[in-house]
């Protein structure tokens, strides 16, 4: 009897093993494949893995529905880790982009310890990551992305680009898209938007550790030089068991992410070979739906009824008037940055009062749903007469669409009608931060989130100054003009929107954008803002959020008092050596006395009367990650006497 039960004990624990000990697999095409899908991911009835379906700002994901075991199995009884195995894959994949040279994020092939990305965006992170998970060692993937878009918060070199990652959006390396030839030893570039299948071979070497990433045109056999390779300690990022398989995300793209084809290999030697004659066709074109317009007129195109055709083109005539729009040829360039206004005026219910979010420098913002994706964006209705024209105009306004940083409010695109523009961004569902200083409803901000409030900004500031391709000034930065996410991180917006307005003024008048008490003192000799001029607003910006208060008290202002400004308070509280008593008293002295006090200082050396006396961008970021020194302030006629700053 117990022999049986012996035998039956092992037989038992050999099946349990088996289950889990899934060494390989081949899909040539996915119909009828066993696939764990979810998001925006199907298989179509041609056999397509389609992660993607041309619905803007959603996400897909596809995995093999078992995991698997990327440790050795133990040879015996006893616990404690086992050597992490080697694996290889290969697969076909095709992106199809409404536009030839314009798509969302592209996709990934990923090893993760989970399956479930809920949490993931539904854009630029590709289905993987959010702004506050990004790069933390708790995701536990290895991603080999294939990237359409450039994204200067991952350091993205171009928009055609494949990376290794690892628990975040930053490539360890990455490199363009391409191959090297094996009788030469040249590089060809790939395209990955050229509508084309194109097959990637990913391997990881467990003894070297080293991850290989090669692609090649779909006719071509595996090129002897990988494309990348990254040295990846697999162990730390899956311990035992893992899911293999792809995700994506869309943009404001219309894209499609498919994969043709798939096979995959435990241990040495290459994943079994894809028997490409087997491959389902890949899609021209994204297909569009058929007119509305036609769906109306076509059915009641009969001359049966002279009546019911006139009310009919009345109706129509009607329509179009209530949702016209200008649209000139110009624009096509634009194309995936023009919102349609009928889409808008649905998403706000008609720009009602009820989805009225409040009034902006430039203009009133509105709440809005977009119809297809259900994603929440906010539009501002901006009135522009510009003289030089719309053209340059609308140029401007998709340029600073380009900008991508987690401290900016994505500007989404736009769209026209007749005197109004229509900006498109980002829905924030916290609205701005002035509320959360001032308004006696909203809860006391701590000092810690303020402070994270002060360095997301400083970061976004850095990133319009210096490290995007053009110099933007911001030119109205104050707290009206920073939102607070769901997560309760600052996001700087109306980013440029001040220099764009100016076009519309004057060129022989000086017309100066800005809020009173965050000018800077040489705007009113020159007019002309600068980066020092942004750095001037900062200071103030750091004044209000440290101190709870606004930059002109309107009672003193009204009083003709001596202080009339916050950054005399402070600047007095400097000089009598208490600088932090001047912090927010509702927070009733529950803060780290000692990083109050910097950014206060800071607060002052960046308003310091002296252009050339300011920080830079980049220093202010140092100073707030005490990466650098503060330097030593002193009192010369209630300013500072410094040098300038290098």
């Amino acid at each position: 009897m117990q022999s049986l039960l012996l035998l039956l004990f092992l037989c038992l624990q050999s099946f349990s093993f088996l289950a889990s000990a899934i060494d390989q697999f081949t899909f040539d095409g996915f119909a009828g494949g066993n696939l764990n899908l979810d998001g925006t991911a199907v298989v179509t009835p041609d056999g397509l893995l389609m992660l993607t379906n041309g619905t803007t700002l959603l996400k897909g994901h596809a995995f093999y529905p078992s995991r698997l075991r990327f440790h050795q199995a133990p040879s015996g009884g006893g616990g404690g880790s086992y050597p992490v195995r080697s694996f290889s894959t290969a697969f076909v994949f095709g992106i199809i982009s409404e536009y030839t040279d314009l798509s969302s994020p592209g996709l990934a092939f990923v090893v993760a310890k989970s399956r479930d990305f809920s949490t993931a965006l539904q854009s630029q992170y590709m289905g993987l990551a959010n702004a506050r998970n990004n790069g933390n060692a708790s995701n536990h993937f290895l991603a080999v992305e294939l990237d359409t878009i450039v994204n200067a918060e991952f350091g993205d070199m171009s928009d055609n680009h494949v990376g290794i990652d690892v628990d975040g959006l930053a490539s360890v390396t990455a490199d363009n898209a391409g191959y090297y030839d094996d009788r030469t030893g040249a590089f060809r570039n790939m395209s990955l938007l050229n509508r084309t299948a194109a097959q990637v071979w990913v391997d990881f070497d467990a003894r070297a550790s080293l991850v290989n990433v090669t692609m090649a045109p779909l006719e071509l056999p595996k090129p002897k030089t990988p494309l990348l390779s990254a040295t990846v300690n697999l162990s730390a990022v899956i311990e035992d068991e893992a899911y293999v398989g792809f995700s994506s995300s869309t943009g404001v793209v219309a894209s499609r992410h498919y994969v043709l084809a798939w096979s995959f290999k435990m241990d040495d030697g290459p994943a079994p070979p894809l028997n490409i004659s087997k491959l389902p066709a890949l899609p021209v074109t994204i297909a569009r739906a058929p007119s509305n317009t036609l769906k109306i007129l076509l059915p009641i195109a009969s001359a049966a009824s002279a009546a019911a055709l006139a009310i009919t083109v009345f109706m129509i005539h009607r329509r179009r008037r209530k949702y016209a729009e200008l649209k000139e040829e110009w624009e096509v360039a634009f194309g995936p940055h023009r919102f349609s206004y009928k889409d808008l005026f649905h998403a706000t219910n008609g720009f009602s009062d009820e989805r009225l979010l409040g009034f902006g420098g430039f203009g009133s913002v509105y709440k809005g749903v977009l119809p297809m994706s259900g994603a929440d964006i906010a539009v501002k209705k901006v009135s522009h007469e510009s003289r030089q024209g719309m053209k340059e105009f609308i140029a401007e306004v998709v340029s600073i669409g380009q900008l991508r940083h987690r401290n900016l409010v994505q500007l989404l695109g736009y769209s026209r009608r007749k005197g109004e523009l229509l900006l498109v961004y980002d829905y924030m569902p916290n609205g701005s931060l002035d509320k959360f200083l001032y308004d006696q409803n909203r809860p006391v901000l701590s000092w810690s989130q303020r402070f994270r409030i002060i360095r997301g900004v400083a970061a976004s500031i850095l990133y319009l100054h210096e490290d995007w391709e053009m110099v933007v000034l911001h030119r109205d930065i104050k707290a009206s003009n920073v939102l607070v996410d769901a997560e309760m991180n600052g996001r700087l917006g109306d980013f440029g929107l001040a220099r764009l307005y100016d076009h519309g003024t004057d060129p022989h008048t000086t017309h100066v954008v800005g809020t009173t008490g965050y000018l800077a003192p040489e705007l009113g000799h020159t007019g002309k803002p600068s980066k020092a001029s942004d750095v001037f607003a900062f200071g103030v910006f750091m004044l209000e959020v440290a101190c709870g208060r606004r930059p002109v008290s309107q009672d003193a202002l009204q009083a003709h008092g001596d202080h009339l400004l916050l950054v005399d308070t402070v600047l007095e509280r400097w000089c009598q050596g208490t600088v932090t008593d001047a912090v927010d008293p509702r927070l009733h002295g529950d803060f780290p006395e000692e990083e109050a006090s910097l950014v206060l200082k800071l607060c002052l050396l960046c308003s310091h009367p002296l252009p050339s006396a300011r920080p830079g961008a980049r220093q202010v970021v140092q100073f707030l990650d005490r990466d650098m020194p503060l330097p030593e302030l002193s009192r010369a006629h209630l300013s500072f006497n410094m040098p300038a700053l290098t």
